[in-house]
């Protein structure tokens, strides 16, 4: 029989892979996932936020930042704004606070369009792991390895599973877009 689990590794790689891109996809809501992309140059090194600060929702729109080194503190801010994620730093005497402003209606529209087009993404990869096995089934075919039924029939199998995760991806995106555009 075909061995489907490398298949089912990579749709399953695409979903988390669209999951971490949407928590990175504002929403006006406070969320340290936004921050997961921040990198802050620490003696040379570009270094992750997580790696030199804990990272704490304070408030409904507003996140604190805590430095374990206070001397990193500027850069950390520089990193912030850098990033340019829409998102105002102060600095005070515990670290940093990140304040998210409230979104006008076109970042709304924006972000709604930025999540529509990762979800294309996504799809595109679905798509190009869905034409390799369809093409290893061929050449199985060819080889003499299995019989037109068979192959007609393990290739619906691959479309099958292709097809829920679209569905599944669908279902992610408009969620993701209802928050959105609240």
């Amino acid at each position: 029989m075909y061995d489907f689990n490398p298949l089912k590794k990579h749709l399953s790689g695409v979903e988390e892979w669209l999951k971490k891109e949407f928590q990175q996809i504002r929403t006006g809501q406070a969320s340290p996932a936004i921050l997961d992309g921040v990198k802050v140059e620490i003696f040379g090194t570009p270094m992750g936020l997580k790696e030199i600060a804990s990272v704490v929702i304070e408030g409904a729109r507003t996140l604190r930042i805590s430095p374990w080194d206070k001397s990193q503190t500027k850069e950390i801010e520089k990193a912030v704004t850098v990033a340019n994620l829409g998102l105002s730093v102060a600095v005070d005497d515990q670290g940093l606070r990140v304040n998210f402003p409230e979104l006008t209606a076109e970042r709304r529209v924006g972000f709604a369009k930025l999540a529509k087009d990762k979800v294309e993404d996504a799809k595109k990869q679905i798509r190009q792991h869905r034409d390799i096995v369809i093409k290893d089934l061929t050449a199985k075919e060819k080889g003499g390895g299995y019989g037109k039924d068979d192959i007609f029939r393990l290739k619906g199998d691959t479309q099958k599973l292709v097809d829920e995760l679209v569905k599944k991806l669908d279902v992610m995106y408009e969620k993701k877009e209802k928050e959105v555009l609240g």
